[in-house]
């Protein structure tokens, strides 16, 4: 029972370090930045996105968009029009001042989660 219990508070400790360590700004120690950008957008169900942009030094480009309530990071990949980004099943796809997120496990002829957004700055 001793070892149980021991087991089960050691356990607890280190969620709880891990827990903190996960909470930390998200920093990008090892990437070049060039530039950040970031954009309010406003989508047909009247929800309202920020999403943070960064242009890297070796041509890289990530987008932070919210989904679900959490912060994702988006990485950009090919695209033949517009700007795409990909985190997990999910799709962040610009094109001007417009965008729609998808997620892939709605299946391939779904349409968007979020549609229509709109940047409301610029």
């Amino acid at each position: 029972m001793k070892k149980w219990r021991v087991a089960v508070i050691t356990a607890a400790g280190f969620a709880a370090l891990y827990g903190s360590a996960c909470a930390a700004p998200l920093q990008f120690s090892e990437i070049q930045a060039k530039n950040r950008q970031t954009h309010k957008y406003t989508c047909a169900t009247g929800k309202i996105l920020q999403v943070t942009y960064w242009n890297t030094a070796n041509g890289q480009s990530f987008a932070l968009v919210p989904v679900k309530g959490k912060q994702m990071l988006f990485v950009n990949t090919l695209s033949a029009s517009g700007a795409k980004y990909q985190a997990g099943s999910y799709t962040w796809w610009t094109k001007g001042p417009r965008a729609d997120l998808y997620d892939a496990m709605d299946g391939e002829n779904a349409p968007p989660m979020l549609s229509d957004c709109v940047t409301i700055n610029r």
